[in-house]
């Protein structure tokens, strides 16, 4: 019997009201795009306030984000929503304020350093599956919940080299699950051009939240600057990155934009690698037969007596089905540029100050780049179409110099907690609750994702230490 297609939200007509039209957009992004966008090589958007260029043709796309990304910065729109949390963060920076920033941060995540973090996300790994043995019973359970859990276990056993049962990592987690619920999609400043002076309107919770979530994670940053000053820190990503000063000016961070820089660690750590890990399970619930296949893989692979960081290589079908995941349901579904000054693309003038908006959520779809681009299929990475594909109109984690750091962490994490998972649990969808698409800080479930799971005939429990030589 043939899987039905993986969930899609219904688009809007084509036609709406610039008022219908706002309100769609607040209430969720992908269900307030028209179906033409799945087609369509480009499309503008007017409003009174601004002009707006979504942009699928590859060459557009490539001229954005790789051959000059300096003349179409992040958008300020962009902003409007996240400052109360992630303040100057590099997610939100633009000009040499973002190009210091990246010259401290990524040598953290380079070369030897993913090597580094295995055993933290190999320990990570295990405890998420010792919380779901927990949890097997008749009842389906949420697993966006457990996938958030997970990452966010990940995230503070690689930066602060503690797991999340500690007090302060709990309290950040459980405030950030708050936080998610309480901020709209889209702030009121991202839609209106209202001035700098002019107040933002951030609810109380989410203001209450993000205070709280800075408070946090200056109490860990303030802890590591005093280890690191004693001589005892431990060697993980917070240190590498405390400790790293900028080639050109010498400067390191100071603790405010430290720990700007560790909540979008969090977000971009925790949120979007929560949210392609679902996915995937989602996925591979609707697909038993290659749910099995994964399974035999890290059975396979898994099972020898002591993992180290070479068996990434070998989980080649739990990477794939994990690509092909990020493909339907990238995590971040929209990037919205600037044009700095006039443009011309496809032969349309675009005015400087234009919104360029590149939408992985479409142009992973698109119906003329992809084959079967609707359905799930793993395989499609070891055929020509889905070769040529990825190279032009696959970006996840976007491209060029604004790719994101921890591209290569999430491929890494991603697989081997998806591999730990399928190898000790078999996961069913459950009739009736199949999740609607909504982009919220990220893609998630409307009312979350459920899944029926139990044990795995035949399955061992792998060995409790990693090594990473």
């Amino acid at each position: 019997m043939t899987a039905p297609l993986p969930p899609k939200p219904a688009p809007r007509p084509d036609k709406v009201s610039l008022w219908r039209y706002f309100r769609l957009f607040r209430a969720d992004i992908l269900s307030a795009q028209p179906a033409r966008l799945y087609r369509a090589w480009m499309a503008e958007f007017r409003t009174p306030f601004f002009r707006s260029f979504l942009c699928n043709d590859p060459a557009l796309v490539a001229r954005v984000l790789k051959e000059r990304p300096m003349d179409f910065p992040k958008s300020d729109r962009v902003r409007e929503g996240l400052a109360p949390l992630l303040r100057d963060s590099v997610f939100l920076t633009n000009g040499e304020t973002w190009l210091r920033q990246r010259r401290i941060i990524d040598p953290a995540f380079e070369g030897g350093r993913l090597r580094d973090t295995f055993p933290a996300m190999w320990e990570a790994g295990q405890a998420c599956v010792a919380r779901l043995r927990a949890k097997i019973g008749p009842e389906p359970i949420e697993i966006e919940s457990e996938t958030s859990h997970a990452a966010a276990d990940v995230i503070f056993r690689t930066l602060f080299s503690i797991p999340i049962e500690d007090a302060t990592a709990s309290a950040v987690f459980h405030e950030f699950r708050t936080h998610q619920n309480a901020s709209p999609v889209v702030n009121l400043g991202a839609l209106l051009p209202l001035p700098r002076w002019f107040p933002r309107f951030h609810s109380r919770a989410t203001k209450r939240t993000a205070a709280r979530i800075r408070t946090l994670i200056e109490q860990l940053t303030a802890a590591r600057a005093a280890e690191i000053a004693a001589g005892t820190a431990p060697d993980d990503l917070a240190t590498k990155i405390m400790t790293t000063p900028d080639p050109v000016t010498g400067a390191r961070f100071g603790t405010a934009e430290m720990v700007d820089q560790v909540a979008i660690f969090f977000l971009a750590g925790h949120e979007t690698s929560a949210s392609a890990l679902a996915w995937s399970l989602y996925l591979l619930a609707q697909n038993p037969d290659w749910q099995d296949r994964v399974a035999a893989e890290a059975d396979a692979v898994i099972g020898e007596e002591i993992p180290y960081f070479s068996i990434l290589n070998r989980l080649k079908l739990s990477r794939a089905v994990f690509r092909e995941a990020l493909r339907l349901y990238p995590p971040v579904p929209m990037f919205v540029r600037e044009a700095r000054c006039p443009e011309t693309f496809r032969e349309r003038p675009v005015p400087r100050g234009a919104q360029v908006v590149i939408s992985p959520w479409h142009l992973h779809r698109h119906e003329r780049i992809w084959h079967n681009p609707d359905g799930f299929d793993p395989a499609r990475w070891d055929s020509e179409n889905g070769k040529e594909a990825q190279r032009c109109a696959y970006i996840p984690f976007s491209t060029g110099p604004r790719v994101c750091p921890g591209a290569g962490f999430a491929m890494a994490e991603g697989p081997l907690l998806l591999s730990l998972l399928i190898r000790a649990f078999r996961f069913e969808t459950v009739a009736g609750a199949v999740p609607v698409p909504v982009a919220h800080l990220t893609v998630r479930g409307k009312d979350g994702i459920r899944l029926r799971l139990s044990p795995r005939e035949g399955a061992g429990s792998p060995p409790c230490r990693a090594h990473s030589p």
